[in-house]
């Protein structure tokens, strides 16, 4: 009777220290005046990070500008790039453009200089830019037969824009006679971010020399669009398709590169959107590298990483022929899974196996629908508890086991205290009394084992989910980036912690906390060997504080309201459902009963038995 007066007052207590939680989240929510000066703070920091970098640092395509007013600078051009010299020298850029893609195409290099997103902004809502101020370009090195190393990048082009049906149609041609050309062709159609484009050479079979290599080479800094450069760049990664469909990665963490056969497409991932391009057959090999820009003192810095690949272009029949794809828009599978035929959407980092199965085909799906009929933040939330109900079976097992635990804990101390000085005879008459009681200590585990797909799979759902980018929820402005009810000080910042207080992560860490306390703190015995459960209570709360505070504040949100859920849960089960009287009753009756080893358990037994001997010995 007393037990449960306490859990009463436990309940009590829980409900008013969460009322007083969300009566600390009204009091604390930044006024629109305070919210405003953080903004204007924050685009002052990022003018000072714009004019440490210099145009050098950023410039990818740093090819010397022609002078075309002065003869002189366009007669020595011509004389550089021998037989291209036919095409007249001639600046600015032609434009493709539909309802949600802006592209700008230059003359000098025939390469895509400016891809805007129509319909999505930055955090301090600048249009989202993933090709702008040079900080791409793509050219093919190649040799001709009077002994010149010439590159795309330093060819004009002349460009004719056309229509085909609803298409617009690009051909842009580095001539060395009216009939004889190297073209970029680029086909936009209608309301697509991905772009047909192919290079093809005609009559250059006396130019071209077959005989050394032809490369592509594309390469980009991946601009920053997050408000925290560390977070986005944790999932701004390359990523390949190759060997037949084999998905691989380079580092996301450092500076990496591979050198890969059979590549049929790479995707230069920014986070929540992606540049990629792909080829009808495969690139038969590509050198790939990674560079990581964003270091520990730079953490205001406009990019992200540096990415290169290199790859190879065959010479059939004295010309070049490569079909391909270039796609610019965001990382969402309701875009992407629009190319089932090329699978971009692996390019999504839904994680590997059972977990990335579970997340793009149950998670990502479920949520768009919920997400349809209510707001993000309470999208979540019945996400959550409809998740914890599938699970509560599995918590029932996880509960039963410990209260089982807890009924054998006046025997399992007086086996501690009777064999004290035995380790071994301890251990030995404590899995004699399990087995008599029919209860196994790990029986615990397991039902925490089962929840492991799921929670890995929600670990990698939130942050990369694209339904949830820039979607507010009381104070969080962004489900897909960490809260911010608090900015420190300029230049101060916690070590592992960061510079900002994010309050969803601080209530789901008092939810961990009171979820273990009622698991792990309370009845579990501590058997030699094994670590110290109440240290563990206190830590694993304090560890995920930490973590979670620079993450997506949408995982902190399902981890608070779950541990909720399941506290609930078990606090109903411990209360209304399990007997702790009828479980002593079934386990004294389970000792009356001959139990039968199995082979592992005659072989442990034996083993211990052995190594007892061999001690008295």
């Amino acid at each position: 009777m007393e037990e449960k007066k306490l859990d009463v007052k436990s309940i009590i207590g829980f409900v008013l220290i969460f009322g007083i939680l969300i009566f600390m989240f009204y009091q604390n929510k930044p006024t629109p005046e305070e919210l405003e000066a953080q903004k204007a703070k924050q685009e002052q920091m990022d003018a000072a990070a714009a004019e440490e970098s210099s145009p050098e640092d950023i410039v990818i395509d740093d090819t010397p500008a022609v002078n075309l007013n002065d003869s002189t600078a366009v007669a020595g051009y011509k004389s550089q790039i021998g037989a291209f010299g036919f095409t007249t020298p001639k600046g600015g850029t032609t434009v493709l453009e539909n309802d949600v893609l802006y592209l700008e195409i230059s003359n000098k290099g025939g390469h895509v200089v400016e891809a805007k997103m129509k319909n999505f902004v930055t955090y301090d809502s600048v249009p989202v830019y993933l090709v702008k101020d040079g900080n791409s370009a793509y050219a093919i090195d190649f040799s001709t037969t009077d002994n010149r190393v010439l590159n795309t990048k330093d060819l004009f082009f002349e460009p004719t824009l056309s229509k085909s049906g609803d298409n617009q149609v690009l051909s842009m041609k580095a001539k060395t006679a009216n009939n004889q050309f190297l073209e970029y062709r680029y086909e936009m159609k209608p309301n697509e971010y991905l772009v047909d484009f192919s290079v093809r050479t005609q009559g250059l079979d006396r130019i071209l020399n077959s005989n050394k290599p032809v490369t592509f080479d594309w390469r980009m800094k991946g601009i920053r669009h997050s408000k925290s450069i560390e977070y986005e760049n944790r999932y701004t990664r390359l990523t390949y398709n190759h060997e037949d469909g084999k998905l691989s990665k380079l580092s996301a963490g450092g500076d990496d590169e591979e050198t890969e056969e059979d590549i049929k497409w790479i995707s230069y991932r920014q986070h929540f959107f992606s540049s990629i391009l792909g080829t009808d057959e495969p690139f038969k090999t590509g050198e790939l590298k990674s560079q990581d820009l964003v270091k520990e003192e730079s953490r205001t810095f406009g990019f992200t990483k540096n990415y290169t690949s290199i790859l190879p272009l065959e010479i059939k029949g004295g010309e070049i022929s490569k079909n391909m794809y270039l796609y610019y828009g965001p990382t969402d599978l309701e875009v992407l899974s629009n190319y089932k035929d090329l699978k971009l959407a692996d390019s999504i980092p839904f994680g590997w196996g059972i977990f990335g199965w579970i997340n793009r085909y149950v998670f990502t799906p479920f949520y768009g629908l919920l997400s349809t009929y209510f707001p993000y933040g309470i999208a979540i939330i019945i996400m959550t508890i409809l998740v914890r109900l599938a699970m509560s079976p599995v918590t029932y097992k996880s509960y039963l086991s410990q209260a089982k635990m807890k009924v054998l804990k006046p025997e399992i101390n007086e086996l501690n205290e009777k064999y004290k000085d035995n380790a071994m005879k301890k251990q030995q008459e404590t899995m004699k009394l399990y087995g008599k009681a029919g209860v196994s200590p790990m029986s615990g585990c397991v039902p925490a084992f089962l929840q492991m797909p799921i929670f890995y799979a929600l670990f990698m759902f939130f942050p990369t989910s694209f339904a949830l980018r820039q979607k507010s929820f009381l104070w969080a402005d962004d489900l897909s980036s960490f809260d911010t009810i608090y900015q420190f000080p300029e230049g101060f910042s916690i070590p592992f912690y960061g510079d900002h207080v994010s309050l969803f992560p601080i209530l789901a860490s008092i939810a961990i906390f009171f979820y273990m306390m009622m698991t792990t703190g309370q009845n579990m015995p501590t058997q030699p060997g094994m670590p110290n459960m109440k240290f563990i209570m206190y830590l694993m709360p304090f560890m995920m504080l930490f973590f979670f505070n620079n993450y997506a504040s949408g995982l902190s949100l399902y981890y608070f309201v779950s541990n909720l859920i399941t506290i609930g849960i078990m606090l109903v089960i411990k209360n209304f459902i399990l007997d702790n009287d009828k479980i002593h009753a079934q386990i004294q009756e389970n000792k009356k009963k001959p139990k039968k080893e199995n082979k592992f358990q005659r072989k442990m037994r034996e083993m211990m038995e052995q190594a007892e001997a061999q001690k008295k010995k």
